[in-house]
């Protein structure tokens, strides 16, 4: 069943070490992890991959990894400018997305999913560019023939709510867990809120089955 929340890693932001805060993040429903840290050298990256993937898989959790170089236990997530790689990688490929051009390429290429960003101002990427907004974020969700992830200032319960509401297949968050004190309970509200949105088939037996047992049904 698809994930209605996609959690990016950013070690720098995080007060704990990375795996501590992405086993609370998995407590709280967390169940699609994207492996950011592209700075790290490819041998330790692989080695931060094992052991988070060592924490979302007793879950039923996915993790991908972000770019080309490292490949990711359950698949890839793809920056606008990467090349999908030949052969196809194993698992989902995920893209990012950030205009209707850059969507309909994903489509094109069989992505599974796409993150389209940024809808609102983000402190993770301030230079980025101007923010989608909401309307922008309705108009694309409905032009797009593959779910797509709200990314970018998803900060609050009420943002998240306001972009399922706009028509996205789920909303994607760094900082808004990374950064949190309590992870956990962060990505719990997350989920809470997708859940009252009653967002697309699916999401509210997945969440649901979160609350109630910690693991994804």
């Amino acid at each position: 069943m698809r994930s209605p929340l996609i959690l990016f890693t950013d070690r720098r932001a995080a007060p704990r070490p990375l795996v501590d805060v992405v086993a609370a993040a998995v407590e709280g429903g967390a169940r699609l992890v994207v492996l950011r840290e592209k700075d790290l050298p490819d041998g330790e990256r692989a080695a931060l991959a094992a052991r988070l993937h060592a924490v979302l898989a007793p879950a039923g959790g996915l993790l991908l990894c972000g770019g080309t170089r490292v490949p990711g236990p359950d698949g890839v997530h793809l920056a606008a400018t990467d090349a999908l790689p030949a052969p196809r990688p194993v698992g989902l490929v995920g893209r990012s997305c950030h205009d209707a051009t850059e969507l309909a390429g994903a489509v094109a290429e069989g992505a599974d999913h796409a993150t389209l960003s940024p809808v609102f101002p983000t402190e993770s990427k301030p230079g980025y560019g101007p923010p989608l907004g909401l309307a922008a974020l309705r108009e694309l969700c409905a032009g797009a023939a593959l779910p797509v992830y709200a990314l970018g200032g998803i900060d609050t319960p009420e943002r998240a709510r306001d972009c399922l509401a706009a028509g996205a297949a789920g909303v994607a968050v760094m900082g808004a867990v990374m950064r949190a004190p309590d992870p956990a309970r962060a990505t719990e509200i997350l989920l809470q809120q997708i859940l009252d949105a009653g967002s697309g088939s699916g999401l509210p037996s997945f969440t649901r089955s979160v609350s109630a047992t910690g693991v994804a049904g």
